[in-house]
């Protein structure tokens, strides 16, 4: 059963200090592990000149990645990345830049700054709730088709895709919690006539 998640809506930066080394922090949505290393790649231009870029990354159930980048194991990309499933959030890439300011953290103080940079961040993010939702395939004849495209169209339900074959079959995500109600509706709409078959499981925006 797919759980739900959060994700960051847009890319979001913030700066800290901590005896005198700058920490600084992107996050960026991340869909892709592709786009995840596409967006380390780009802040690792950005700062070629930084004593680290460390990173994190969450995509999916599945896929989790840390790098502490010259720090010492397990302080930097590890906490980085406790913190980011800890708050719940997946399809999500951290970036921490840290420009050293002379004086030694310690293994537990790089830790707290690296964990705190993402934490502070999240905190300045616009959350997305993502909820599991199935995909419904409906299937009407020619005659419904046009009128039902235009009421899916109208609808909250996100239309993903027609097929026009000897019947006209929808693609549609509907969030698990409302497959009572949409299955219902398709059933008033179309006098019954519709065939509805579930197929497998995306997120969407809740």
């Amino acid at each position: 059963m797919a759980a739900p998640y959060r994700t960051i809506r847009d890319i979001v930066e913030h700066e800290i200090e901590i005896r005198r080394s700058r920490f600084i922090c992107a996050l960026a949505p991340a869909a892709t592990e592709e786009a995840a290393r596409e967006f380390v790649a780009e802040r690792r231009r950005l700062y070629a000149d930084a004593t680290h870029n460390c990173t994190a990354y969450v995509v999916g159930e599945r896929v989790r990645r840390a790098d502490d980048d010259g720090e010492p194991g397990g302080t930097a990309g590890t906490p980085m990345l406790e913190m980011l499933t800890r708050r719940g959030f997946a399809d999500v890439v951290a970036v921490v830049t840290r420009y050293f300011g002379g004086v030694l953290l310690g293994a537990g103080g790089l830790a707290r700054a690296y964990g705190g940079a993402v934490g502070e961040t999240l905190d300045r993010a616009e959350a997305v709730e993502m909820v599991p939702a199935a995909v419904v395939t409906v299937s009407v004849g020619h005659a419904q088709a046009g009128r039902l495209e235009s009421d899916l169209r109208a609808s909250p339900y996100a239309l993903r895709g027609v097929d026009y074959g000897s019947r006209v079959a929808f693609e549609v995500a509907v969030a698990e919690d409302r497959l009572p109600v949409f299955e219902e509706w398709i059933a008033a709409l179309t006098a019954g006539r519709a065939e509805t078959e579930r197929g497998g499981t995306v997120h969407l925006a809740r």
